[in-house]
């Protein structure tokens, strides 16, 4: 009998204690503290998202939201935390990724606004031009899928491949290149990451580099890319939310802080056009 009421409280125990778990977690995104003062954390690339966070930081403080900025060096853990609470937003990603995140998580995630673009680059030390590329010249691209169509256009457009005609350019694979004179080797198989790495070390190649790897790497994506994409490219980076944080009135003050004058003359004068201001 004492076993079996003992093995009854632990059972009440563990129920209690589930019951009083989850901490910040279930807090309301938003909610103001005794002083009116309201805390969002938002995960974010180191650069340009976090610099441009930080600049952000005086301006939202005048709002009464304490921003709190966690730095991510990946592209998977950022959505994985804003899915399981311990972020409010995350500043990290363009929007084809964020859909290819949903369709593969089935996680409900959205975006409030855009706020920028980087160009995406192609660089070598190897060659001066797109003329002297020679034949099966390889090709190092990120193992991120929702980039390969945007790669794949940038190439089409300096005229090194042609894709098939019945494909949207977005969801481009590497199957789909119809004309490769050049017979370039598309290996789509790095950590984006470590592409400024191999780009320095190997030669005869050419490296598709973010934007935000190249500036960290100390590259000038202007300067030293080889061809780079216009400012008209689609793949915007956004704010991502939780579903039902969409209307949350901090996050909307969070993008149109991020949309104001101020942090978009930052954004021009400080990369010089390595990243472009989005106004939504």
């Amino acid at each position: 009998m004492r076993k079996g009421i003992l093995a009854l409280l632990s059972v009440v125990l563990l129920v209690v204690l589930a019951a009083c778990g989850g901490g910040s977690d279930d807090a309301e995104v938003g909610e103001k503290d005794e002083d009116g003062v309201t805390k969002l954390v938002v995960g974010a690339s180191s650069v340009p998202h976090g610099e441009i966070l930080e600049e952000a930081e005086d301006l939202l403080a005048e709002e009464n939201i304490e921003l709190e900025i966690e730095p991510y060096e990946d592209y998977v853990l950022p959505n994985d935390d804003l899915d399981n609470g311990t972020l409010d937003a995350n500043y990290f990603q363009h929007i084809p990724y964020l859909e290819q995140t949903i369709e593969d998580t089935g996680y409900e995630l959205t975006h409030i606004g855009s706020v920028h673009i980087e160009p995406m680059g192609v660089y070598s030390t190897s060659f001066d031009d797109v003329d002297s590329i020679p034949d099966g010249t390889e090709v190092l691209l990120s193992n991120s899928v929702s980039d390969h169509g945007r790669v794949l256009g940038l190439f089409e457009v300096e005229g090194l491949i042609t894709l098939s005609d019945d494909v949207d350019v977005a969801e481009a694979t590497i199957d789909d290149i119809e004309d490769n004179p050049k017979n370039l080797q598309f290996t789509p198989d790095y950590d984006p990451a470590i592409l400024p790495e191999l780009y320095e070390k190997e030669k005869d190649i050419l490296a598709v580099i973010n934007t935000n790897f190249a500036i960290e790497a100390g590259l000038d994506p202007l300067e030293d890319s080889l061809f780079i994409e216009g400012d008209e490219s689609p793949y915007v980076n956004v704010i991502a939310v939780r579903e039902e944080d969409k209307d949350n009135e901090a996050l909307q003050t969070l993008i149109d802080v991020l949309n104001s004058e101020e942090i978009q003359d930052f954004i021009t004068e400080k990369y010089e056009g390595a990243v472009v201001p989005v106004s939504n």
